[in-house]
């Protein structure tokens, strides 16, 4: 967990105001993705937005469909390098460093609170849910579509018959949203973005508080995790309630990892409440909050503290807003469906088809295969908790976590969000483990740009085109990011083996090598 020097090359700094640069094409890049939005983004057709002439001329129009296509994911690539420069003229991360990167965070945040939902749909959902709540329904049994006008509303027609995922701590949110603007889809919106943005506010304030702990720099986990561009766009932007769960996780860890535990303890049962996947990491406050001294005996009894404060918190959550631990039920559900860059559901592509092949019946396989990934989480939580250094603790807990999402047959872009913070704030080495960072950002950014565009059905002939109009230009992106542009692709070589980089620089060396 010690941090490692950064080895990424220091580049000039040109004086005072060096670091303005990253900061200003960060902005541009949010900008663009705000306009893009208005023309791509998600809007419920009950919003009066959709009225106005602006917007329609950009919505119902070929032009402006492609043209908010690039601008939007011109955007994402903007950002994504601002970020990368950032990184590179900060490395060393002196004293100032975290200053500046919470600047490029709020700079980099502002334009995007006034998007229109991007990369995902599913705040749409949280309107349905309050719904739900305000009607006096259960939602951990009620789809939205038991309410009139739900589709009206913006919610995808997946969740129209499924029980919420979420925890009944976010659903007094759901419900007092709805009580405050009612069923005005873009108000309501508007709120649940602010409820996500307190969310990266609290993963602002105590990433590099933890990171201290283990005396890793605050300003590189910071930027590593909360500057991300696929935080910012997935947590602002589409405004997931994810950031206020994983900010509320974050928070809770540090007050146990200061012996605070009552207050950590309180802050993970908010988390629970927000969504209930975060349950893995109770073990592991337990053991924080029991000290790095603690024998088996007080390690149990701190194990019986936490799990009885948090059931106490739960229950009078449950019992106050009268659905009990119905989130419990749903949590445990197997869920549906899968996507081909999870493990498991790559497995499950690769099985069915030959399966298929030979004329044998695949309905069985992804159930088998989801009751393997979670027998299998299981027990690495379980080894990870009883098995390793106490000074690994949060790393520890951050492969518990990453083992519960990786052996799952769907992993949304967001969902390694979950993770990233975690382990930057034990160290994410300037190797390989970087690399993975900046690759799996990239690829999710390219996935979402392209993924989520709303597009009117009477311009359906324009759906596949714009798509891969979009993927096409995050290939070129990423293409001249890593090999053509003077100031980043170096960022990439960093990142390789030493005996890579020998070769490489061998290669533009030696007069013998042909095309040197």
């Amino acid at each position: 967990m010690n941090d490692v020097r950064s080895t990424a090359p220091r580049t000039e700094r040109p004086g005072r105001g060096w670091h303005l640069s990253p900061l200003i094409q960060g902005t541009i890049g949010s900008i663009m993705i705000l306009l893009g939005s208005y023309a791509i983004g998600w809007l419920a057709s009950a919003s009066p937005l959709n009225r106005y002439p602006l917007l329609i001329a950009i919505r119902t129009e070929y032009s402006g469909v492609i043209a908010g296509t690039v601008v939007l994911t011109l955007g994402c690539w903007i950002l994504f390098r601002a970020w990368l420069r950032l990184g590179q003229q900060l490395a060393g991360w002196a004293e100032g460093s975290l200053a500046v990167v919470k600047k490029a965070i709020w700079a980099w945040s502002i334009p995007m609170l006034l998007a229109l939902p991007i990369f995902s749909r599913d705040v749409f959902a949280y309107i349905g849910q309050g719904r739900l709540v305000a009607a006096g329904q259960d939602p951990y049994v009620d789809g939205i579509s038991t309410l009139n006008n739900w589709f009206q509303l913006g919610a995808d027609i997946t969740w129209a018959e499924s029980e919420t995922p979420y925890g009944p701590l976010y659903l007094n949110v759901e419900y007092w949203v709805n009580r405050l603007v009612g069923t005005s889809p873009d108000l309501s919106v508007l709120l649940f973005r602010l409820v996500a943005f307190a969310g990266v506010i609290l993963c602002l304030i105590y990433v590099p508080k933890i990171a201290a702990l283990h005396k890793v720099s605050g300003a590189k986990a910071t930027w590593i995790s909360v500057a991300n561009p696929l935080f910012l766009i997935s947590f602002v932007a589409s405004a997931h309630n994810d950031s206020l769960m994983v900010g509320l996780a974050l928070a809770g860890t540090y007050y146990a990892a200061t012996r605070r535990g009552v207050i950590g303890v309180v802050l993970i049962a908010a988390s629970i409440g927000v969504k209930p996947i975060t349950l893995v990491l109770l073990p592991f406050i337990g053991l924080l909050w029991a000290g790095p001294d603690a024998g088996w005996a007080r390690k149990f009894r701190y194990w019986a503290y936490t799990a009885s404060l948090v059931a106490i918190i739960m229950a009078l959550i449950g019992w106050a807003n009268g659905y009990g631990f119905g989130w419990l039920g749903v949590m445990l559900g197997t869920g549906t469906g899968a996507v081909v860059f999870a493990p498991l559901g790559a497995m499950n592509a690769v099985l069915s088809g030959a399966l298929a092949t030979i004329g044998l019946p695949t309905d069985w396989l992804l159930p088998v295969l989801k009751l393997i990934g979670r027998l299998t989480s299981v027990a690495l939580v379980l080894l990870l908790i009883f098995k390793g250094k106490q000074s690994h603790l949060v790393q520890r807990m951050a492969l518990a976590f990453s083992a519960l999402v990786v052996l799952s047959p769907i992993i949304q872009p967001w969902y390694i969000l979950w993770l990233l913070p975690f382990f930057a704030v034990t160290g994410i080495r300037d190797d390989w483990q970087l690399l993975w960072v900046y690759v799996t950002t990239a690829f999710f950014i390219a996935f979402g740009a392209a993924d989520q565009i709303f597009i009117w059905q009477f311009l359906s002939a324009l759906d596949p085109w714009v798509k891969h109009l979009s993927t096409g230009i995050s290939w070129a992106a990423m293409a001249y990011l890593a090999f053509v542009d003077p100031r980043t692709k170096g960022i990439f070589v960093q990142t390789l083996p030493q005996r890579l980089r020998r070769t490489k620089a061998w290669m533009r060396t030696d007069p013998e090598v042909p095309n040197k």
